[in-house]
């Protein structure tokens, strides 16, 4: 079904767009899921996700104040218990992709009361030291030579919409391992600023906030719901060791290692990967998941 828009507000009064997708109550929260959300649907079917951006991301308000900058996805981690307000539940489910997945275990931390499940998908392992995607293979450094004739070609006074979307083009191949399937990847937004400046963001003010982030044994020892890791064997942005760690360091988390995919399992290995988190949602572990033993 086509999202419903909604439109909220965090607790200084930053503006987050939202949609809702599905039938039936909100039960899930899919924070940073505009791009895919409408692809995983399967996996609530019966129930309803809220989908909405970051703030500084997609559709939602540009953050200009420094001191909010400076405070990187701990915001976020503050943003993600608003949005759970605004949608009036207790506790709730949470889907995260790539680093968002440390945004939402930072928010399990924090806040362990309110989340019932927790799916990680392809989430690189900072905090728990294993940050570091893996070495490149062939197919990344084609791409990033690729990518430096496209930003050469496109000076930086070009039209930023078409930069944004001639860079978009070449990096989409990074996150397949099959690159016939890298145009199933509709995640080009460079019609909103803020995707278009999302790189000098990552640099200056994500990654660092994400390479400052120290999980202990006790902090994750909080962490009391199930959590499903779910990751690609040959993802080139979240090595598959982290998985393995996140799995083996959260009290209820098992894995499931999806072969010949990379950084969107979902896209690859539909009948694999959507099945698997229905079944997570609707309150069992999956056949395929796996315990990782700690050590």
């Amino acid at each position: 079904m086509p999202p419903r828009l909604d439109a909220l507000c965090t607790d200084d009064g930053r503006r987050l767009w939202a949609a809702t997708i599905g039938h039936g109550p909100i039960t899930t929260l899919v924070p940073n899921g505009a791009t895919y959300a409408a692809d995983l649907a399967p996996a609530w079917t019966g129930r309803s996700a809220l989908v909405y951006d970051l703030r500084n991301r997609g559709a939602s308000e540009t953050e200009t104040d420094e001191a909010r900058l400076a405070r990187g996805i701990g915001q976020d981690v503050e943003d993600l218990e608003a949005v759970r307000r605004h949608a009036g539940l207790d506790a709730v489910d949470l889907l995260a992709h790539s680093y968002v997945g440390v945004i939402a275990v930072a928010y399990a931390v924090a806040h362990p009361t309110r989340v019932r499940r927790l799916v990680l998908l392809g989430t690189p392992g900072y905090g728990i030291g294993l940050g570091a995607p893996p070495p490149p293979d062939p197919v990344a450094l084609e791409v990033f030579q690729a990518l430096g004739a496209v930003l050469r070609e496109s000076p930086p006074d070009a039209d930023p919409q078409a930069r944004c979307t001639a860079v978009w083009r070449v990096l989409r191949r990074l996150y397949v391992a099959d690159p016939a399937l890298a145009d199933r990847l509709d995640w080009d937004r460079c019609a909103h600023p803020n995707e278009r400046a999302f790189l000098t963001y990552w640099m200056t003010t994500l990654e660092p906030s994400l390479r400052q982030l120290t999980f202990t044994a006790d902090d994750l020892a909080r962490i009391h719901c199930p959590v499903l890791v779910i990751q690609g064997d040959r993802d080139r942005s979240a090595d598959p060791a982290a998985a393995r760690a996140w799995a083996a360091r959260l009290p209820r988390a098992r894995l499931l290692m999806v072969p010949g995919v990379a950084h969107a399992p979902w896209i690859e290995a539909p009948d694999v990967v959507l099945p698997a988190m229905a079944t997570f949602l609707d309150g069992a572990w999956p056949p395929q998941a796996a315990a990782v033993a700690a050590g």
